[in-house]
């Protein structure tokens, strides 16, 4: 409902009226009314539209969001001193669990490897600070004892990853080879379907590379297999003559019982161990009976013949008498 005020500019405004020309244009269909309405020109907006101007490179620079890079709280325990711990992880990117399996597996590999491997773990987007040189720290801290290799690993990105190696390996083993071992374990890795899996698999096939350079170090060297070394095998000890256990039997019934005692022990022994001698060296013959003919022939497929024997106690061949068949037909 309009106000009192509204109302009365309204109606302070005056209409349009219809001059007599225009009544005779609409009635010749000269004009219609309305039309200026739908024209091109009414529908244009009559405001012209910004033109935005491109972002000037400044500007580009502080909206992008920057690398994180390694805290220097965590600069000291990751390069201050050679590790105490092959898994070097000062920010808990792993969990527990996960931690504690891939250490069980660098210790491993060192009691059983000639080279111990190292691995600095960062995050998949942080970058180590432009101060600090990877080449100087593997110089530093791995020139002398245990050869090593130490490898900078981004977890969740491990195509980031970077192999070095102490100087004694460096002589050996060519930086192309270095490159085509950390190439064949960022494959291995790329294959897991989650960053742990990626992380596992990745230091596996670091392992296994390093089995190689063991080799072009000359730190462990295989045997020829074309050539083996034979060693002579040794003579077995000659044994003593042992007593029969029925000799010692014997002797022990007649410690206990006297000579005559022990005499005949021993012949009752030797009269048992003959008799059960001979019954287990028996060997029965059964006899041979006529089968009676299956379905007018000698034989008939999946069909044979039972014979049976009535008594348990006597042996197969005193038994003459066949029982009857149940089978025949």
């Amino acid at each position: 409902m309009l106000s009192a005020g509204v109302a009365v500019a309204a109606s302070s405004v005056p209409l349009p009226t219809w001059t007599p020309e225009d009544k005779e244009a609409v009635k010749k269909g000269q004009l219609v009314p309305g039309l200026s309405l739908l024209t091109e020109e009414s529908m244009a907006d009559p405001l012209p539209k910004a033109v935005a101007e491109p972002p000037k490179p400044e500007e580009i620079a502080q909206s992008a969001t920057p690398t994180p890079v390694v805290g220097d709280q965590y600069l000291d325990a990751y390069f201050g001193e050679r590790p105490q711990h092959f898994l070097v992880d000062p920010q808990g990117l792993l969990s527990t669990k996960d931690a504690r399996d891939r250490e069980n597996f660098l210790n491993y590999h060192s009691s059983d490897s000639a080279i111990d491997l190292f691995v600095y773990l960062f995050d998949a987007h942080q970058e180590i600070p432009s101060e600090v040189r990877e080449e100087e720290i593997v110089e530093r801290h791995f020139s002398s004892g245990k050869p090593a290799v130490v490898v900078y690993y981004y977890l969740g990105a491990p195509e980031r990853s970077n192999i070095y190696v102490s100087p004694l390996i460096s002589d050996s083993v060519s930086a192309a080879e270095q490159r085509r071992a950390l190439a064949s374990s960022v494959e291995e890795a790329m294959e897991k379907p989650d960053k742990v899996a990626q992380f596992e698999a990745f230091c596996v096939q670091v392992a296994i590379r390093i089995y190689w350079m063991e080799r072009a170090t000359g730190l462990v060297t295989d045997e020829d297999p074309a050539t083996p070394q034979l060693r002579p095998l040794a003579k077995a000890p000659k044994k003593e003559k042992e007593k029969s256990a029925l000799v010692v039997k014997a002797e022990a019934i007649a410690a206990e019982w006297g000579p005559m005692a022990g005499i005949m022990g021993g012949a009752l022994t030797i009269v048992g161990a003959g008799l059960s001698l001979a019954r287990r060296r028996t060997r029965y013959r059964f006899p041979v009976f006529e089968v009676p003919p299956r379905m007018g022939g000698a034989h008939a497929a999946g069909i044979g013949a039972v014979i049976s024997f009535g008594s348990t106690t006597q042996s197969p061949s005193s038994q003459r008498n066949e029982v009857p068949d149940y089978l025949g037909l």
